[in-house]
């Protein structure tokens, strides 16, 4: 139904979009046993702890620069496939140091596996560096004042990712207002496990351009208009909210109310096998099961790329894609 239109992704985790396949093969390779994580073809978990476990499973069988070379252009080709113009992946060096591997190398072999997968097919993708919130404040200000110091012409954003219910948002603005000096793009996850308390938080605390998740401002109506009266671009991933029981359903998901109170939405996967869904399959629930049409739904991809990580040159080649 939707393979026409373009599309375009700014909320995917880069290890959260491994295929179980190269997962299994990854393991394979290093002599590991997915017993508990991987079964017949697909991740198994069962709540947002076991979630995560799971992820640092998967995340943990991808060691070299190489590994994350053929991760992200494995997830390229398959978004590129699907007439996708335009991806960020959201990155943790975090995970890459776990495993032995630099940042510098972690990133590198990120930006072969794009550039690779750019030049068979036309996909522009950029990065954007995650600071773990659960691994506390001091970390997240160290991984905040290395983005503002690293130079990569792929990397062009800053985002705090992870358990939302440790902390308050106040303990990391300082990491923000360093990554935001430098020029970095800002995007934080508020509003998915955490109430509308969250998303003020960061509207306040962080000023975000996009704000990953953020569909409990539902909650709050003076939030909801804030958020359309700013222009703040939420970064909605459907099927991750129903997977995590963020809505039971997507009868009671807030995306169309969203879109009728003017607040800037995209369609985005998260984790896209961890929650049996995928970039297409997101356009597709769009469209058949919350009723958009198409014109709706591409409203949605104009508004990622006008709210992408990019050069304004970037940004004016993909708008004349659409």
């Amino acid at each position: 139904m939707t393979a026409h239109l373009k599309k375009a992704e700014l909320h995917c985790h880069v290890e959260g979009a491994a295929p179980p396949a190269l997962t299994i093969a990854q393991a394979e390779k290093y002599g590991v046993e997915t017993d508990g994580f991987v079964q017949d073809g697909a991740y198994v978990w069962n709540d947002f702890t076991s979630f995560i476990a799971c992820y640092d499973f998967v995340a943990s069988v991808f060691r070299t620069a190489e590994d994350y070379a053929a991760l992200a252009e494995a997830y390229l080709l398959e978004l590129a496939a699907a007439n996708t113009i335009y991806s960020e992946l959201f990155i943790s060096p975090d995970h890459g140091e776990a495993v032995g591997l630099s940042p510098d190398d972690y990133v590198g072999g990120l930006a072969a596996g794009i550039l690779s997968a750019r030049e068979k097919t036309g996909i522009e993708c950029r990065m954007v560096i995650i600071g773990e919130r659960h691994l506390g404040p001091e970390n997240v200000l160290a991984r905040a004042k290395w983005a503002a110091k690293f130079d990569h012409p792929l990397v062009t954003g800053f985002n705090m990712a992870g358990e939302e219910r440790m902390n308050r948002v106040a303990d990391y603005a300082p990491a923000f207002d360093i990554v935001r000096e430098a020029g970095l793009g800002l995007t934080i996850h508020a509003g998915e496990l955490c109430g509308a308390f969250s998303v003020v938080d960061a509207l306040d605390l962080v000023k975000p351009s996009r704000i990953g998740h953020g569909v409990r401002a539902i909650e709050d109506t003076d939030l909801v208009k804030r958020l359309a009266d700013l222009g703040t671009v939420l970064e909605v991933c459907p099927g991750s909210n129903i997977a995590l029981k963020v809505f039971p359903d997507y009868a009671s998901h807030p995306l169309r109310r969203f879109v009728e109170a003017g607040v800037r939405v995209t369609l985005n996967s998260d984790d896209p096998p961890f929650f049996h869904t995928s970039l297409a399959a997101e356009y597709e629930t769009a469209s058949k099961v919350m009723g958009f049409s198409d014109a709706e739904i591409n409203a949605m991809t104009r508004t990622a790329i006008e709210a992408a990580f990019v050069d304004e040159q970037t940004r004016t080649a993909l708008l004349a894609r659409l």
